[in-house]
C-alpha cells in the first residue's frame, strides 16, 4: 500500500473550515503545537499491527495531555508517521513508549498549510 501524501489535513468530522488541531485545543493559553513523528523501519509493519498501536496510544494519551490524530504507512517499507498534537516532543514519545514500546526515530513540529 503506497503512501497517501494526498489525504487531507482537515476536517476530520470538525468542518472544512477548522484545521486538523483546531483552536479548541489549547495548551498554557496557545495553540497546541502540532508534530509528525517518523518511523523508519518497524519491522513486520500491518495495517492491523499499526491500528492495534494507534489504539494503545488513544488509550494513554490524555495522561500526557497528548492527541493523536491520524496515521500512515507503507507495510513493504516499514514507515509510518503519526500526527500528533502535544505540549512538546518528550510528551508525544512518552504516549509510544507507554502505549506499545514502538519510538518514532524522529518527532517534527509542523505547521499546518492550505
Amino acid at each position: 500500500m503506497a503512501l497517501e501524501y494526498d489525504i487531507p489535513w482537515r476536517s476530520f468530522g470538525m468542518g472544512k473550515d477548522k484545521c486538523v488541531h483546531g483552536k479548541e485545543s489549547v495548551w498554557r493559553g496557545k495553540e497546541m503545537p502540532l508534530y509528525m513523528d517518523i518511523h523508519y523501519k518497524i519491522h513486520g509493519l500491518t495495517a492491523e499491527a499499526i491500528m492495534a498501536a494507534h489504539a494503545k496510544d488513544l488509550e494513554v494519551q490524555s495522561k500526557y495531555g497528548v492527541k493523536y490524530l491520524k496515521y500512515w504507512f507503507d507495510e513493504s517499507s516499514g514507515k509510518a508517521f503519526c500526527m500528533v498534537e502535544a505540549p512538546n516532543k518528550e510528551a508525544a514519545a512518552a504516549v509510544h513508549r507507554e502505549a506499545h514500546g514502538f519510538l518514532a526515530d524522529e518527532i517534527v513540529e509542523v505547521k499546518e498549510g492550505s
